[in-house]
């Protein structure tokens, strides 16, 4: 079987956009929608969509960043530092870790995660990538969930089909879109529950 594991709110914390926003010195709930960031965003101008899709760099995502402020009304300085890097500090989840460590006996057990450059580096000197047999990340395979494409490019990768596939995420949009596929999709709310959902596979 094959396994697929989000990263952020399943085996490490999420990303808050509130850090950011902090050292902007803006209101917490401008930030996303001065990333582009709405549920009703043209995709090209979505600059939180196209930097974890890998089809914007960091520094060219702050230059609109800062267009967009300016735009706004805010007065910022200009950004010279990658913040989503400054400020970006996940905790590990080590009960989700066990489970992981305990499927990989028998099993496939990859990672498939939203990320940007910035996280994907801080995972990787951290080392969160290497309990997984294989990592898959947006901005490297340039699909995002809730495509379904990149769900379908991680089953063909692994050469498993959707009925051998288990999949957790945080994100009940995800879920959902899993499974379409026919994925045995569930969502993570503790590790203690994914544990109790797929027990018989250990």
């Amino acid at each position: 079987m094959l396994f697929i594991f989000d990263m952020g709110g399943v085996v490490t914390t999420n990303f808050k956009g509130k850090f950011c926003s902090e050292l902007l010195n803006i209101p917490d709930e401008k930030f996303f929608p001065l990333c582009g960031h709405t549920p009703d965003a043209p995709q090209d101008k979505d600059l939180f969509n196209l930097i974890n899709l890998g089809k914007l760099t960091i520094p060219e995502f702050w230059k609109k960043f800062e267009e967009n402020a300016r735009k706004e009304g805010f007065k910022i300085d200009p950004i010279e530092h990658d913040l989503f890097r400054l400020t970006f500090h996940p905790k590990l989840n080590d009960k989700t870790v066990e489970i992981i460590k305990a499927l990989r006996k028998n099993h496939r057990v990859v990672c498939g995660t939203n990320t940007i450059d910035s996280h994907w580096e801080n995972h990787m000197e951290r080392g969160d990538y290497s309990f997984f047999d294989q990592t898959y990340a947006s901005n490297k395979i340039h699909a995002i969930k809730p495509d379904p494409k990149f769900f379908q490019l991680i089953m063909t990768a692994e050469g498993y089909s959707s009925s051998e596939t288990f999949f957790t995420d945080d994100r009940i949009e995800n879920i959902e879109a899993a499974k379409s596929l026919g994925i045995n999709a569930v969502q993570f709310t503790s590790a203690e529950e994914l544990y109790a959902n797929w027990k018989r596979y250990f």
